[in-house]
């Protein structure tokens, strides 16, 4: 019997200014037909889906906090509505330090929201002004502190590493900011080009000054180091937690379950089958409208997909991959479909195995992508 997926992904598209690195789903926030969209959310969510069991639940955006705090307590009340709370493990919502005004948070504060995950992007006011964030360094202290004060001791932020210009000195002052701030987890990701971005633009006209990638890896090795050395466990290339403040909702990203995606350009995984919903909101709303859901694009996946992800995806993790569990689940022993390709990654000391476990080393997890797309075959 086909099981539900426990975990749902909800977009929230609207932005109050747009980053020069974000290629995401997202628009300016200015003069959209929020209460629209946020009705037709529901009505794809509750009805269409018909979602009750959760463990996990995750809004992101664009900027969850984007929208007004009526808003906001109308997307949660009615998030909630029919879920079984008892069941839910986490409930994280993503928001920006300069968008937690004292009503946004009191509506978090009655919700049944108990994870908050904040964009603080860099600490550095020249730094972030130069990456088009909206918000100072004054008001990610502020945010934290407002939020504790709320009661949330759940807190995660979001740092970016290896900026244009950004130096080592920049980097450890980064760390040693976060690290003040005492919450439980910390994702740190280096920059990434993506198309139609500002950055990529910038780059293309030759006026992007990145670090060079052995001072981009000198970074990596410093941040996982100091972490470590102040308790936190590195448990997937870019995530950082206290003992129990793992993401419940990226750990099943990463064990490659299926989940819900709900929202203008979300993507969701149901049924084996992996679908994108239509990005345009006029577009979304039509679609919730006339059939109550949006999917634009559907792809079952073959055996062979599925078990590509399983290691691409699984490989993120500290801890690797089950060669046991793969073989439970796909019927065929992991020797036998990627000896060679095994083989040839611990030559070359980018991966490990032991036991159970296949897991990547600290060099093949700064290679990160690099190493999992070996594992795709032809």
């Amino acid at each position: 019997m086909y099981q539900k997926p426990r975990s749902a992904y909800v977009h929230i598209p609207f932005c109050t200014q747009i980053c020069y690195y974000c290629d995401f789903s997202k628009v300016f926030i200015k003069n959209q037909p929020v209460d629209a969209y946020l009705k037709a959310l529901i009505k794809e969510f509750n009805d269409y889906y018909q979602i009750k069991n959760l463990r996990t639940l995750y809004i992101g955006g664009g900027t969850p906090t984007a929208i007004s705090a009526v808003q906001l307590d109308y997307l949660l009340t009615n998030l909630s509505r029919n879920l079984n709370l008892d069941q839910m493990e986490e409930f994280t919502i993503e928001a920006n330090p300069g968008d937690l005004t004292p009503d946004k948070i009191a509506v978090l504060k009655q919700s049944a929201v108990n994870r908050i995950s904040l964009g603080v992007q860099t600490f550095n006011d020249k730094y972030l002004k130069q990456i088009g964030r909206g918000h100072n360094e004054d008001q990610i202290y502020e945010s934290i502190a407002s939020l504790k004060k709320a009661g949330f001791d759940n807190i995660s932020i979001d740092l970016i590493y290896a900026l244009p210009n950004q130096t080592m000195a920049d980097v450890k002052e980064n760390v040693s900011k976060a690290l003040a701030l005492e919450v439980p987890h910390l994702s740190l990701y280096s920059l990434i080009l993506e198309h139609h971005t500002v950055f990529m633009n910038k780059m293309r006209r030759g006026r992007l000054n990145l670090p060079a990638e052995d001072l981009e890896a000198e970074m990596f090795e410093y941040i996982i180091g100091e972490l470590e050395h102040n308790g936190f466990e590195h448990y997937e290339i870019s995530n950082f937690t206290k003992p129990g403040f793992e993401s419940r909702h990226n750990l099943m990203y990463w064990d490659n379950a299926e989940y819900f995606g709900c929202g203008a350009g979300a993507s969701g995984y149901v049924k084996g089958i992996r679908y994108r919903n239509r990005g345009p909101i006029q577009h979304y709303l039509k679609a919730i409208a006339e059939e109550g859901h949006a999917r634009l694009q559907e792809e079952e996946l073959s055996q062979t997909e599925k078990m590509e992800e399983e290691i691409f995806l699984g490989l993120r993790k500290k801890s690797g991959i089950s060669i046991k569990r793969f073989e439970e689940k796909f019927g065929l022993p992991l020797t036998d479909i990627y000896g060679q390709v095994i083989d040839e990654l611990k030559k070359d000391g980018l991966i490990i195995v032991e036991k159970d476990q296949m897991r990547m080393s600290k060099k093949g997890l700064f290679l990160g992508d690099t190493v999992a797309e070996k594992f795709i075959l032809e």
